[in-house]
């Protein structure tokens, strides 16, 4: 009896080691694919502030990947720093261009209510870099993703 008794006590200590390793393995696993998200809002027509954000998006993807975690950035501009994003008059485009090509998971969001804007006011619709996709509007853009659980980064 004795014998049966110190057998089930050893076999429940087993089958609980057994799942503390499963919990720490699961856990580790967890961790490794942790996904961070995070929005960069632009609004200046400043050339160091646009490139102070894409510095900050190289950065954060060098960072994460250094970690074996992923990151997704979406780069939201609006008002002056749709400047940013139009073809005719943006000083990062060839740094934009270059990125979009370098990271997947980034992404470039324009204002549209700022690009109907600008378009009225020139009379003529505001040509944007290819790699940036319209959205309605910038500051609901920014709203949406923080309720999404993105991070909010303004250079």
């Amino acid at each position: 009896m004795k014998k049966l008794k110190l057998t089930a006590t050893f076999m429940a200590a087993i089958i609980g080691l057994f799942g503390m390793v499963f919990a720490s393995v699961s856990s580790a696993s967890a961790e490794e694919k942790k996904v961070h998200r995070v929005a960069v809002h632009v609004s200046q027509n400043d050339p160091r502030v646009m490139n102070m954000a894409l510095n900050n998006v190289v950065n954060l993807q060098k960072y994460y990947a250094s970690k074996g975690e992923k990151v997704i950035v979406e780069v939201v501009a609006y008002g002056p720093g749709l400047h940013m994003f139009r073809s005719d008059t943006s000083p990062v485009k060839a740094r934009i261009e270059k990125m979009s090509l370098e990271f997947d998971n980034l992404q470039f969001s324009a204002c549209g209510n700022t690009h109907r804007k600008m378009s009225a006011k020139a009379g003529k619709k505001i040509a944007l870099l290819s790699e940036a996709k319209m959205v309605p509007s910038g500051v609901i853009q920014l709203i949406t993703l923080q309720e999404n659980g993105y991070s909010y980064i303004r250079p």
